[in-house]
């Protein structure tokens, strides 16, 4: 058994959801490895972003938008705000909900995703910023 990191980096440029398709990317990283079959972990750093698969098309990304704005409201308060000033608690909710990381079998050199099914960074912080992603394959 061989484990090979790697890490790439996303910038969001602004306060909304970004949500970035990583898949191609992650893809890569295995076919850098020259393995054929195993196990790959994306994980990202930080309390206020995610990794998660998904359907990556517009309006499925508003419904997922919709639904975390149902789940944690953008005006709603948080406790997290008298701690640091810093009005993201929805962020760290967020974030908390969909994981800081997604484990995916490949074979063939390919994730074994369905034929839909996209592997997604998703960043709920309220500001701009730039992100690591940690790819790590096991094989």
């Amino acid at each position: 058994m061989a484990v090979k990191t790697s890490r790439f980096s996303i910038e969001k440029q602004g306060a909304e959801l970004y949500v970035t398709d990583i898949t191609a990317r992650v893809n890569k990283e295995i076919d850098a490895c020259g393995a054929e079959e195993g196990i790959v972990t994306v994980f990202v750093p930080g309390s206020t972003a995610g990794v998660t698969t998904i359907e990556y098309e517009p309006n499925l990304l508003s419904d997922l938008k919709a639904m975390l704005e149902r789940i944690t409201p953008s005006d709603a308060e948080y406790e997290h705000s008298k701690t640091w000033g810093e009005n993201n608690g929805k962020s760290h909710l967020r974030a908390s909900i969909v994981g800081p990381s997604a484990s995916i079998p490949f074979a063939k050199g390919k994730m074994e995703l369905g034929e839909w099914q996209q592997l997604v960074v998703m960043d709920f912080d309220t500001r701009p910023r730039r992100r690591d992603v940690l790819v790590s394959i096991v094989y």
